[in-house]
C-alpha cells in the first residue's frame, strides 16, 4: 500500500474523463500523469520501490501505456523490456495466449526469444480492472518459463477485481491508487 501523501499527490495527476468509451464508465486517463515530469518520475520511482535492489532480468509492459511506465520501470532497475502486443504486431517469431475481455477474448504475443527459462520477470501496466489481460500476460510469460515477480500499475479498479484475481494466481500486485467504478 502507498503511503496516503504519495496517493493524494499522484491522483491529483490523473485525468478522469466521464461516458467514454461509452456512457457510464469513468475514464482514468494517465496522459496528464505521463506529461507532468514530476508525478510521471514519482509513479516510476513509487513502482520500482518495493522491488529495489532486487534482482529483476526483464520488465515486460503490456501494449500500449505499459510500454511506458514499463520501459522507465526497466530502466530504473537496469533490466530488459519485454512488449507484450496484440497478436500480429511483433515481427519475429513469437508465442501467443489468448485471454478474456469484457465482452469476448483477444490474443496476445512477445517474441518466442523475450524471456530465458528462470527470468525474473515484473508485469507493468497502466490500470488492472478486470485483469483478464494482466492474467493473459502472466501465463503468457509463464509459458515460456518466466518467474512473474509481480504484477504492477499506477491504477486499480478493487470493485472489477482484478488485482485480487492475479494475487490468487500467487503473484503479488502493487497499486499506486485505487478509484471506485469502472
Amino acid at each position: 500500500m502507498t503511503p496516503p501523501v504519495a496517493e493524494l499527490d499522484l491522483r491529483s495527476a490523473i485525468r478522469s474523463i466521464p461516458d467514454y468509451p461509452k456512457p457510464g464508465i469513468m475514464f482514468r486517463d494517465i496522459t496528464t500523469l505521463l506529461g507532468d515530469a514530476r508525478a510521471f518520475r514519482r509513479a516510476v520511482d513509487e513502482l520500482v520501490q518495493p522491488w529495489a535492489g532486487m534482482k529483476i532480468d526483464k520488465v515486460a509492459g503490456i501494449e500500449a501505456r505499459g510500454f511506458i511506465l514499463g520501459g522507465a520501470v526497466a530502466h530504473q532497475v537496469s533490466a530488459g523490456f519485454i512488449p507484450i502486443r496484440k497478436k500480429g504486431k511483433l515481427p519475429h517469431q513469437t508465442v501467443r495466449m489468448a485471454y478474456a475481455l469484457e465482452y469476448g477474448t483477444d490474443e496476445m504475443e512477445m517474441h518466442v526469444d523475450a524471456v530465458k527459462r528462470g527470468d525474473r520477470v515484473i508485469l507493468v501496466d497502466d490500470l488492472i480492472a478486470t485483469g483478464g489481460t494482466a492474467e493473459g500476460a502472466v501465463k503468457l510469460l509463464r509459458q515460456v518459463g518466466a518467474e512473474v515477480l509481480a504484477a504492477c500499475f499506477v491504477i486499480d479498479l478493487p470493485e472489477l477485481g482484478g488485482a485480487a484475481k492475479l494475487r490468487a494466481m500467487d503473484v503479488p500486485v502493487r497499486t499506486l491508487m485505487s478509484f471506485d467504478g469502472h
